[in-house]
């Protein structure tokens, strides 16, 4: 896939322009795609308006220029529109429409904009499946490269070797490198969805489902991290693996980091193709619990790349394919290097509503991709308690635990040190949720003590499930497809122990400018998301 980019200051216009290929690729003619985010006044229904043709584009290009003031004032609109006070009385069990959430856009930020047709190709896929999902995101390198493309078009031979016969936008989308592309599936009632799905598609699973729906969904709820996984299986031409969830499992981990297994996938830029009102609320406190744990970790000044890596690698560090030769070592280095810009869209409407932590430039969301912006965050003992205070349940006790054994304090002190936090039950917040003595104790700690205990409480959490999880998709998948995904992974590994290219002599500038052609999509979505909701499982 070839992209040229036009950046026009703090405008948001792209013009990409790919070769488009097709059986004999040597005489398509290069197809040019204009996208356009607009006010809801301006597109009624839709925010997002898209043209494509063969001819010269400066005629949609004028035109997009002289609505890129207004574009860029309905993004600083939405921007402005966030808000935390949301935080402190949230009922996650009563969020069922997107009129349930507490203000109109939120979770705004974790739409992604990819190319229209790349997007409809995946939906096409989400919707072959006839079982009700309730929740869907397409994800990896499938999706969004962790390397730079070159604008070649892949062979016959490399493209069937992938996907047998995808649509052409998804050829187009991953360039010289067709990869399998990764989706999680949110249901209702897991066994119900198998049963159904295995009247559809009993050739994606293993023989372990002979043994039928029950078993699969009790393995798939009681061990590893609560996700069922069908890798390596055709749908509509494209080699897919889809992962299967139960929703409030998913919910779960969003707010509480139980597993961080699910979380962690979300801590980075995922393509929500289905979405649900429920999950958008739980993953923006996902959202802001991963940028209020990096910040514990971080010093007072710092880079955007530097909190994006962090992020970034949280759900990494109990994994057990970074401890082995079957991960790319550089992957998280990749990850944030190719992608910086959705990074920057996911994480910069929050980091403006945080009163701890700003931008050293006034508007970073249309700041040049290129630079890489710095921040500063408050350092004060009761600033930081309140961000301690405010990680999510499950892991907060965690990090609790290991500083009562530290400073070995006694049960019932710990106890008493503590009474202020009981204000979370059952997925509802009552109460603001201010640090307390103890929390402002782990604030004032060493620095690289806290970092050190917050990286072992992450391993902790992520290191049995990611196992588990591992083990059992030996088990569930079979032999023949375990033993094609550890063979990838071991060649990623080898290709990231390969040594680095010498740099360009732009000094790397148009790959960042590359990836400028992706941004948070604006989300009038939500009443046909309400209105095509599945029927209950």
């Amino acid at each position: 896939m070839l992209q040229v980019l036009r950046w026009r200051g703090a405008s948001l216009t792209r013009t990409l322009i790919f070769n488009q290929r097709v059986s004999t690729a040597s005489t398509a003619r290069p197809t040019y795609f204009t996208y356009r985010l607009l006010t809801p006044t301006q597109s009624g229904t839709s925010t997002r308006a898209f043209s494509s043709s063969t001819n010269d584009t400066s005629s949609t290009l004028k035109s997009d220029s002289r609505n890129a003031s207004r574009t860029t004032g309905s993004r600083r609109s939405l921007a402005q529109e966030q808000t935390l006070e949301w935080e402190d009385k949230v009922n996650y069990n009563v969020v069922d429409k997107f009129s349930d959430l507490p203000y109109r856009h939120l979770g705004y930020n974790q739409h992604m904009l990819i190319n229209e047709e790349f997007k409809k190709a995946l939906g096409d896929i989400v919707k072959s499946f006839q079982a009700p999902i309730i929740y869907a995101f397409a994800y990896g390198s499938g999706v969004f490269p962790q390397s730079k493309l070159l604008g070649k078009a892949p062979s016959d031979e490399l493209l069937r070797s992938v996907h047998p016969k995808p649509d052409p936008a998804i050829v187009r989308a991953q360039g010289e490198s067709p990869k399998m592309i990764d989706f999680i599936f949110g249901v209702s009632h897991t066994q119900h969805w198998h049963s159904l799905n295995m009247r559809q598609n009993r050739h994606h699973y293993s023989a372990v489902a002979s043994l039928g729906s029950g078993l699969v969904s009790r393995i798939q709820d009681h061990y590893g991290a609560g996700v069922y996984f069908n890798p390596y299986v055709n749908v509509n031409g494209t080699l897919i693996k889809y992962g299967v969830v139960n929703v409030d499992t998913l919910c779960r981990d969003l707010t509480e980091w139980d597993t961080l297994y699910l979380s962690g996938r979300l801590h980075k830029p995922v393509k929500i193709i289905r979405d649900n009102a429920r999950v958008r609320l739980a993953n923006q406190t996902n959202l802001l619990a991963a940028i209020r744990t990096a910040l514990l970790m971080l010093p007072e000044e710092f880079t955007e790349q530097e909190l994006y890596s962090l992020i970034a690698s949280l759900s990494y560090l109990g994994d057990p394919r970074m401890r082995f030769p079957t991960e790319n070592p550089r992957k998280v280095g990749n990850i944030v290097n190719n992608n910086k810009i959705h990074f920057r869209n996911l994480y910069a409407p929050l980091i403006r509503v945080l009163p701890n932590v700003r931008f050293l430039i006034d508007d970073p969301e249309t700041a040049d991709p290129a630079q890489d912006l710095r921040m500063r965050q408050a350092m004060s003992d009761e600033t930081r308690g309140n961000m301690v205070r405010r990680l999510p349940k499950r892991f907060r006790s965690r990090v609790y635990f290991q500083y009562q054994k530290k400073w070995q304090i006694s049960r019932a002190d710990f106890n008493a040190a503590t009474e202020n936090l009981h204000t979370e039950e059952g997925g509802i917040t009552f109460g603001t949720r201010l640090g307390g003595e103890f929390d402002q104790r782990i604030a004032k700690d060493d620095e690289v003590e806290r970092r050190e205990i917050l990286r072992a409480v992450i391993k902790q959490t992520t290191s049995w499930p990611s196992t588990a999880q591992s083990l059992k998709g030996i088990v569930m998948s079979g032999f023949g497809r375990s033993w094609r995904y550890l063979s990838e992974k071991m060649s990623k590994y080898r290709e990231g122990k390969k040594p680095l290219p010498a740099p360009e002599a732009d000094g790397g500038k148009s790959d960042s400018k590359s990836i400028s052609s992706s941004s948070s999509e604006s989300l009038s979505e939500e009443k046909t998301q309400d209105e095509h909701k599945p029927k209950s499982q």
